[in-house]
């Protein structure tokens, strides 16, 4: 029962806030920069895929840890971690290769996948304690 809660609460969390930030902020962000090279919707099939993979990352990384010690600032220390490696990879890797990319999407890309990732955690482990007992 905790594994499910804590992964139906990380997956709503992260969802919302995610598409707020996309729509509101980095997808404008990587549009001004990145222009007519985007898509105007997105590909349903590898966005599904990214979600159920880093959602599972999320689980097994940061909030399982911190469930099962009680803790829910372990998990979001260990989140904040992971989505600081996590978009960090994929942003600096991308900026390396790139010609269009931006430092600016760098760094607010990296803030906010710590940022999600930890807040994610840390709500998914205080939700599940209070269900759990």
């Amino acid at each position: 029962m905790a594994l499910l809660t804590l992964f139906v609460t990380i997956s709503a969390v992260f969802l919302l806030a995610d598409a707020l930030m996309l729509g509101f902020v980095l997808g404008p962000l990587f549009r001004s920069v990145l222009g007519d090279t985007l898509l105007d919707g997105l590909r349903l099939g590898p966005a599904l895929g990214f979600y159920l993979l880093y959602m599972s990352g999320i689980l097994w990384f940061a909030a399982w840890p911190g469930f099962r010690a009680g803790d829910a600032g372990q998990a979001a220390l260990n989140g904040a971690v992971l989505g600081l490696v996590a978009y960090g990879t994929y942003e600096l890797t991308s900026w390396a290769i790139m010609r269009e990319w931006s430092p600016v999407m760098v760094a607010a890309d990296m803030v906010w996948g710590a940022v999600v990732t930890g807040v994610s955690a840390y709500i998914g482990v205080r939700v599940a304690l209070a269900v759990t007992g």
